[in-house]
């Protein structure tokens, strides 16, 4: 949903920033999102997803910026061979006053639990974009 949210919000500099969303597990891999997520990217007129893929050694290498949702997927992160702890940062860290620490993970909840999470994600991208912009070495060509 994140990557969704950024990419929406980048419109045609989309192509000058590339973003991908990453799992630390390989459960889903190679499978879109579950359909709830789907279902409320659409209701906010969001069409683009990608296919679930597991995060590599070499994204490290590849990204400026690795997010993480909570404070266990940052720490698999940290941990993960290749790790560039510098890189890693959770998502509510880009807010200036987080409504919370973590974003929840609504996948056994209800449609209305990823509708709370779409709003989180909105607000935190929202300020992402506007930090990065606001950064002399956000540069894009």
């Amino acid at each position: 949903m994140a990557e969704s949210l950024l990419v929406s919000k980048l419109g045609e500099l989309s192509g000058s920033v590339h973003v991908e969303s990453a799992g630390t597990g390989d459960w889903h891999v190679g499978q879109p999102p579950d359909r709830r997520t789907r279902s409320v990217l659409l209701a906010n007129g969001i069409e683009h997803y990608s296919l679930c893929r597991q995060i590599t050694a070499s994204d490290f290498q590849r990204f400026d910026h690795i997010v993480a949702m909570d404070h266990q997927n940052q720490l698999d992160l940290l941990a993960w061979p290749g790790a560039v702890p510098e890189k890693v940062s959770t998502m509510m860290s880009w807010l200036e006053a987080p409504p919370t620490l973590e974003v929840p993970d609504p996948y056994h909840g209800t449609t209305r639990d990823f509708e709370l999470v779409y709003e989180l994600l909105d607000e935190a991208t929202s300020e992402m974009l506007e930090k990065l912009q606001r950064n002399p070495g956000f540069n894009v060509k």
